[in-house]
């Protein structure tokens, strides 16, 4: 049965994001809890997808024991920090034990091709997100090179807003924002090359840092999931058109087609789509992982 929300009982809660619910272990741990909620739009969906938690937590834990960057995993099991065992079932396979950093307020997204709201800012001011491109370029091309862009990290039910460099700057000091850039594009390069030996683009993804006491930036959060990142079959892309994909952009072609204003309540998903769904996701992990 899908989780749409959890729970425990045995741990403080600390937040309910659209997606995780946190849960406290002493002082400097979290329980994070990857439900199967699914947002579009900034709006959490009333339909939840089966499988989606486990398959975003079994690809994070891959890509932050694979990718060579600090991150927050504790090494700490489940059985330790949820000794009941009715609440550990509940959670199973969809849980991580994570250290406890201070979140930037930022969202690290990195772009290597031309889509979604990227493609529709470049249409009208031939840049994206204030990063200026060439010319003629079309929906769905590869970049001259990967670009940073961005982003205010909203609260639930708040929409995300693109920011500039110099505004990152401006809210986490010079110094931290080069970092947290050269950060975000080398683990970017860094996945896109060994996805792309296994037929995926990633076309673009987004990452979400925390900092250390001594100053040191930390992967936190999630990795490269088809939740954070735009995933294309290399055997079905074809520039000028948006491919197929991953990822949840299939459920935000199915609401564009439905009048929705974007605004709560978010209309139900049909079966069709749900099922749909949960295969896409499936088929990115069995590709990666």
């Amino acid at each position: 049965m899908p989780l749409f929300q959890s729970t425990i009982k045995t741990l403080p809660l600390i937040h309910r994001g659209k997606v995780r619910d946190l849960y406290a272990v002493g002082q400097d741990h979290l329980l994070i809890v990857t439900t199967d909620r699914l947002s579009a739009f900034d709006v959490v969906l009333p339909t939840p997808i089966p499988e989606k938690g486990v398959i975003l937590t079994a690809l994070s834990h891959f890509w932050f024991q694979k990718l060579n960057f600090a991150n927050h995993l504790s090494g700490r099991t489940l059985e330790e920090v949820l000794p009941d065992l009715a609440e550990r079932a509940e959670v199973l396979g969809r849980s991580t034990v994570a250290r406890r950093f201070r979140a930037l307020p930022i969202e690290a997204i990195v772009r290597g091709y031309l889509s979604g709201s990227g493609w529709k800012d470049y249409q009208k001011t031939g840049q994206v997100c204030g990063v200026p491109l060439p010319p003629g370029l079309r929906e769905a091309d590869r970049l001259p090179e990967p670009i940073f862009t961005p982003s205010t990290k909203a609260a639930v039910g708040d929409h995300d807003e693109n920011i500039s460099f110099q505004q990152t700057v401006d809210l986490i000091g010079k110094g931290l924002a080069h970092k947290l850039r050269e950060a975000a594009l080398s683990l970017y390069q860094e996945a896109a090359e060994y996805a792309l030996a296994r037929g995926i683009l990633i076309a673009d993804t987004k990452f979400e840092f925390g900092i250390s006491e001594d100053g040191q930036l930390i992967l936190i959060d999630e990795a490269l999931t088809p939740d954070s990142s735009r995933f294309w079959p290399l055997d079905q892309y074809e520039p000028g058109r948006s491919p197929p994909s991953f990822d949840k952009q299939y459920v935000r072609d199915y609401l564009e087609s439905c009048q929705w204003d974007k605004k709560p309540p978010a209309p139900e998903l049909p079966t069709e789509v749900v099922a749909r769904t949960t295969e896409k996701y499936r088929e990115a992990l069995h590709r990666l992982v």
